[in-house]
C-alpha cells in the first residue's frame, strides 16, 4: 500500500478568471476503491487529467505508482479495426490472454476483440476498454463515468466487475454503482474537499447529519447575535442619555445634584460604554463562528414546472404496434399494446438497441414534432391526442451551437428564466457566457433539461436525460417530477431514478 499526496494544488484554465483548485491538500491510499463525487464543472475530470500529467499546475502531486485512465482515446482510424489489432498501440503492456481473462469477468467472450471496434455496442466498447485498463500491470486506475449510455444489464456487469477490483478512482453519478463498488469517497464540496471512509450512501447520510448540525449552530449564533445587538443598542442609548445629563441641571427640581455629580455620571457612562464594547466583541466572535458553517451545504433549490392539462385523458395509445426499418425485414421490437394516461410517468425499459428511441421517434412523428423524416414502416396503431404539445430531450447534444441566448431565441424561451434554472442546477454564472459547444457534456444535458422545464407541455418525452448529470441535480429533478406529476414518456438507465419516478414501466422483450 502507498499513498498519493496532493499538497497546495492550484490550477486554472487559461483565460478563466477562477481557479478550479486553489491550495488544495489531501491524501489517498492506492488500494482504496475511491468514489469521486461533485457537481458538474467542479473539476473531477480535470483532477484525473492532472494526475495523468496533461496540464501544468502549481503545488505538488506525489505518487509512487503510475496512472492509467478510462476511457482511453480511440482514433477514427483505429475504430475501423478490431481491438486486438490496435490495443497494443494504445498500451504496450497489453497482453491478449489477460484481456480475454478480464473480458470473461465482464461476461464477454474473446470474439468481440476480433470485430471492428466501431461495429460494437456501447456496452461492448466499454467492457473492452475496462478490460484494457485492468490488464496493464500494477497501476492506479482512473475511471471516468463508465456507465454512461449503458443499459441496465451492461451496468450490472460493470458493477459486478468493479466490485471485485481495488486501487482506483471512480467518477460516477450512478448512486447504485457508487454504493456497490466503493469503500471511500473523495468529495468536491462547494468550498472544501472531503476524503471519507464508506460509500456514497454512508457519506450522504453523514453529510445530511453534518448539514443539519451546521444549520442548527448557525441559527443558534444568529439568535444570539440578534439578542446581543439589541442589548448593545439599548445599553448604548442608556449611556448616551446618561452622558447628556452631565452638563446643566435645574437646582430646584434636582436639589440632590451638585457640580461633583458630573464625575459620577461620567464614570457610570464609561462603564456602560465598556459593556457595549464587550458585547460587540461577543458579536464578532459569534459572527466568526458562523463563517464557513453553511459554506458546504448543498442547497437543493426548488425547481418549478408548468405542465399543461389536455382535454383528453389518454395522451398516447399503442395497439399491437411495431416498426421495421427499410434495411431489415425484422421488426425492431415485438408488438406493443399500452397507453400513456394524463399524469402518468411511463418508463421505457430494455437493453440498448431494443427500440426504445425508435418508439419515441414514432410518437414525435405522429405528433408532428419529428426533426427529421423517419425511415421505418409501422404496423399496428400509434395514436396521439390532437393538439398535443410536447417537450422533448434528445440523447444527442451535438446540435448545441452558439450562445445560450441564441438557443432561447430559437425555442422562444426567456433567457433570464433559463439562466435561473441553470444556476439552480449548479451551473456557474461564468459558464453561461460561453458558447454551448464549449460546455461539458453534463452542462449540455443540464441546458436541455432547463429548456424542457421552461417549456409548458402536455407530454414530456425525455430520452436518457441524466447521462453526465451529477448526483445532486438528479435528486433535484426527482423531487420536481414527484411534486408536479407531469405526463412523461422517458428512457433512463439510472435504476434508482427510474424506480423513484416511473408510475408505469414498459419492458421491451426479445424480438
Amino acid at each position: 500500500m502507498s499513498q498519493i499526496l496532493v499538497n497546495d494544488l492550484t490550477f486554472g484554465y487559461d483565460g478563466s478568471s477562477d481557479n478550479v483548485f486553489e491550495n488544495v491538500s489531501f491524501s489517498i491510499d492506492t488500494d482504496w476503491k475511491l468514489g469521486f463525487i461533485g457537481r458538474n464543472g467542479k473539476g473531477k475530470t480535470t483532477f484525473l487529467s492532472l494526475l495523468m500529467g496533461r496540464y501544468s499546475y502549481s503545488g505538488t502531486i506525489t505518487a509512487s505508482v503510475g496512472f492509467s485512465a478510462f476511457p482511453c482515446a480511440v482514433s477514427t482510424e483505429q475504430a475501423q479495426r478490431p481491438a486486438s489489432e490496435f490495443l497494443p498501440e494504445i498500451s504496450p503492456y497489453c497482453e491478449e490472454w489477460r484481456m480475454i481473462c478480464e473480458l470473461s469477468q465482464l461476461g464477454e467472450t474473446a470474439e468481440i476483440l476480433y470485430r471492428p471496434f466501431n461495429t460494437l455496442s456501447h456496452g461492448e466498447r466499454t467492457k473492452i476498454l475496462l478490460a484494457l485498463l485492468f490488464s496493464c500491470g500494477e497501476q492506479f486506475r482512473l475511471i471516468d463515468e463508465p456507465t454512461n449510455h449503458l443499459d441496465e444489464s451492461s451496468r450490472e456487469k460493470v458493477k459486478e466487475y468493479l466490485t471485485g477490483k481495488s486501487g482506483f478512482i471512480l467518477v460516477s453519478h450512478d448512486r447504485d454503482l457508487l454504493d456497490a463498488c466503493t469503500d471511500h469517497v473523495l468529495v468536491l464540496n462547494r468550498k472544501s474537499i472531503d476524503v471519507q471512509n464508506g460509500n456514497f450512501s454512508v457519506w450522504w447520510e453523514n453529510k445530511q447529519r453534518r448539514d443539519s448540525f451546521a444549520e442548527a449552530e448557525n441559527e443558534k449564533h444568529r439568535k444570539e447575535i440578534k439578542k446581543l445587538r439589541q442589548a448593545a443598542r439599548q445599553t448604548a442609548e442608556w449611556a448616551d442619555r446618561n452622558e447628556r445629563t452631565k452638563i446643566g441641571f435645574d437646582p430646584v427640581k434636582e436639589n440632590d445634584r451638585c457640580i461633583s455629580t458630573r464625575s459620577y455620571i461620567g464614570a457610570k457612562t464609561k462603564k456602560m460604554q465598556s459593556r457595549v464594547k464587550q458585547m460587540e466583541k461577543r458579536i464578532d466572535r459569534n459572527i466568526a463562528r458562523q463563517e464557513g458553517l453553511l459554506s458546504d451545504i448543498e442547497r437543493v433549490a426548488e425547481l418549478k414546472l408548468t405542465p399543461l392539462v389536455h382535454h383528453k385523458k389518454t395522451i398516447v395509445n399503442f395497439r399491437d404496434f411495431t416498426v421495421t426499418y427499410s434495411s431489415s425485414d425484422k421488426p425492431v421490437f415485438s408488438p406493443l399494446t399500452f397507453s400513456v394516461q394524463q399524469g402518468e410517468r411511463v418508463a421505457l425499459h430494455g437493453t440498448n438497441g431494443c427500440g426504445k428511441s425508435t418508439l419515441i421517434k414514432a410518437v414525435l412523428s405522429h405528433s408532428g414534432y419529428a426533426r427529421e423524416p423517419v425511415h421505418f414502416t409501422e404496423k399496428g396503431t400509434c395514436e396521439t391526442a390532437s393538439g398535443l404539445i410536447i417537450s422533448y430531450i434528445d440523447q444527442d447534444t451535438s446540435r448545441l451551437r452558439g450562445s445560450v441566448a441564441s438557443l432561447c431565441e430559437e425555442r422562444g424561451l426567456e433567457l433570464s428564466m433559463l439562466c435561473t434554472i441553470l444556476r439552480q442546477l449548479g451551473t456557474e454564472r461564468s459558464q453561461l457566457t460561453k458558447n454551448m459547444e464549449d460546455f461539458s457534456e453534463g452542462q449540455k444535458k443540464k441546458l436541455l433539461i432547463a429548456a424542457s422545464l421552461l417549456t409548458p407541455a402536455h407530454l414530456y418525452i425525455w430520452d436518457e436525460p441524466l447521462n453526465y448529470i451529477d448526483v445532486f441535480s438528479r435528486m433535484q429533478i426527482e423531487v420536481l417530477l414527484k411534486r408536479y406529476s407531469p405526463t412523461m414518456l422517458f428512457v433512463e438507465h439510472d435504476t434508482r431514478f427510474r424506480e423513484e419516478i416511473a408510475t408505469k414501466t414498459i419492458s421491451f422483450g426479445d424480438k
